[in-house]
Formats: structure tokens, sequence, C-alpha cells
């Protein structure tokens, strides 16, 4: 079992990984069309994507939650 400490930066890399692989899936394949290589362009671009991606994430989820918060008037 993961150390709970760590569930910011988890969670971070699963979102971010999963996001990134989905918009770079579909980025490759309306640049590149159904191609023989478009598995091996596809996960290039999904490591590149989620190298950016996943600190993103995690230093932008804290300013999100707290503008989500605020834009539904939930109790923090």
């Amino acid at each position: 079992m993961i150390p709970s400490r760590f569930q910011p930066l988890l969670f971070a890399a699963i979102l971010s990984g999963l996001m990134s692989l989905i918009v770079s899936g579909i980025a490759t394949i309306r640049s590149v069309g159904v191609d023989p290589n478009l598995l091996v362009l596809w996960v290039q671009n999904w490591l590149f994507s989620w190298a950016v991606a996943c600190p993103t994430a995690y230093f932008i989820a804290p300013f999100a939650r707290r503008l989500s918060l605020k834009m539904t008037g939930a109790p923090n």
C-alpha cells in the first residue's frame, strides 16, 4: 500500500496520465490519420504530454480546488 502522504502526487499522476493519453490520442489521429505508425506516434506524443501534464496538474490542483469551491459555494 502506498502511504497516504503521497495521495496528491498519485492523484496528479493518474489524472494527468489518463487525460493526456486521451487528448494526445485524439490529436495524433487528427494530425496523421489512421497510419501504420499511429500507435508509436501516439505513445511518443503521450509520454511527452504526460511529462508536462503531471507536474502541471500537481501544482495547479490546489488552485483549481479553491476556485471550484468558491464557484459552487461548497464549504472548505
